[in-house]
């Protein structure tokens, strides 16, 4: 089953902070009909939470934000939460990592944006995006893990440093094919400017908090058509300071 997954950066979990809570409900709130009311057993089965808010609530007390899914092991959602340690993280602080993965069917891609705006704004998250599962093969490519590396990937897309060596945790480290940008973040890269920016403002939209979601392309990235590839190619060279490749 082909799975669109949702990756949100945001600061980590704080004792009781309620954001773990508020992110459940807001993918269900964009997801009408989804209820994220069950665990995940040892054996890989599902769970019915009877008190699902107390429990993620007990879980938050504990700085944690436990795997939820919607217990359809038919067409899997699932949910959770892992920190980033300061020293593996942008800026040396340590982060919230949320990773959502969905069956990637005609509703998931029509509500994409809407769960992605809503899962990072209730985290307040620094960036995120919504891409397809295997996503992170083609990332792993374009990481630039030592000084003689190559100038790009076997794609032809620039190289990305590594997380530790990008100077903040605003500063996304890679593009996605839905890309939501705080205000923060938006800063940092410089976006938008009108002058230059107008086709990815025709895909965009605004969220409450300021921040944005940016469409790189119609479909998900698909990094065997040469016009997804010249997507991402002109928005890396339109924003140098994603993947901290404006401090080298």
């Amino acid at each position: 089953m082909t799975r669109l997954l949702f990756t949100i950066y945001a600061p980590a979990l704080q004792p009781n902070d309620g954001r773990s809570l508020s992110v459940v409900r807001a993918l269900e709130s964009a997801f009408p009909g989804l209820r994220m009311e069950w665990e995940i057993s040892k054996e890989g089965h599902p769970i019915a939470l009877p008190q699902r808010d107390a429990w993620l609530e007990e879980a938050a007390a504990h700085g944690k934000f436990p795997l939820l899914c919607n217990g359809d092991e038919s067409a899997p959602v699932m949910l959770n939460g892992l920190e980033i340690p300061a020293r593996q993280a942008p800026g040396g602080q340590p982060l919230l990592d949320i990773h959502a993965k969905l069956p990637m069917d005609a509703f998931t891609l029509e509500k994409a944006a809407s769960m992605l705006e809503g899962m990072a704004e209730s985290a307040r998250g620094f960036w995120g995006h919504a891409s397809q599962k295997n996503f992170g093969v083609e990332i792993s490519e374009q990481l630039r893990r030592s000084a003689d590396a190559p100038m790009l990937s076997p794609r032809g897309l620039p190289m990305l440093e590594m997380p530790w060596n990008i100077r903040s945790a605003v500063i996304p480290r890679y593009l996605g094919w839905l890309n939501y940008w705080s205000e923060a973040a938006a800063r940092a890269i410089g976006f938008p400017d009108a002058a230059r920016d107008a086709e990815l403002l025709s895909c965009s939209r605004r969220t409450p908090s300021g921040g944005w979601v940016v469409q790189l392309t119609e479909a998900p990235l698909d990094y065997d058509n040469p016009a997804h590839i010249e997507a991402l190619q002109r928005a890396y060279e339109r924003f140098p300071a994603i993947g901290g490749r404006d401090s080298r």
